[in-house]
């Protein structure tokens, strides 16, 4: 996530904090909006725009400098469902759009003449030692790999893309836009 979201976000949890008792009003009651609200409420959804459209830059910008530099690209079939269901991971993933990168990297490999491949949501890439091979169970927690068997140690998202990079060609899939 940019610095930019990141203080974007702050921003509008401070102007929800502070307007945590206005109403807009109640048509059921009689009780008209104040101006005041309506400009807050206005204000509220200036602040979603301005995040949604910082969210949206980044995107493409990543994956157009992605298509642009690297011919290959191997990216996971990932079950973002099941993420989002642990309330620990739910921010992080909504916030990175992972469907959408996918999406954006699968239509702009015809333009840059990238190609985009998906490797199957079973394959073990964390799990696994890129060097001899070996599958161990890991915490999320766990940010380095290290081998049980051979003792080799590995940063756990580079190990990753080095099993990805190497996956068998009958769990990977050409992706189609």
């Amino acid at each position: 996530m940019p610095a930019t979201t990141k203080k974007a976000k702050t921003k509008l949890s401070k102007l929800q904090w502070r307007n945590r008792n206005k109403v807009l009003g109640n048509f059921k009651l009689g009780i008209k909006a104040s101006s005041n609200a309506r400009k807050y409420y206005i204000k509220l959804a200036s602040h979603y725009a301005q995040l949604s459209n910082i969210r949206q830059d980044t995107i493409h910008k990543m994956t157009t400098d992605l298509s642009r530099k690297v011919y290959c690209i191997r990216i996971e079939d990932l079950n973002v469902s099941g993420m989002i269901a642990n309330h620990k991971l739910a921010n992080a993933v909504s916030n990175n759009c992972f469907y959408e990168v996918r999406r954006q990297l699968v239509y702009k490999q015809v333009h840059y003449g990238s190609k985009v491949e998906i490797v199957d949501r079973w394959f073990p890439s964390s799990k696994k030692c890129s060097l001899c091979g070996h599958i161990q169970s890991m915490k999320l927690s766990d940010r380095v790999f290290c081998c049980h068997k051979c003792n080799h140690t590995l940063d756990r998202d580079e190990n990753a893309s080095i099993n990805l990079e190497n996956a068998p060609d009958k769990l990977v899939r050409s992706a189609r836009p």
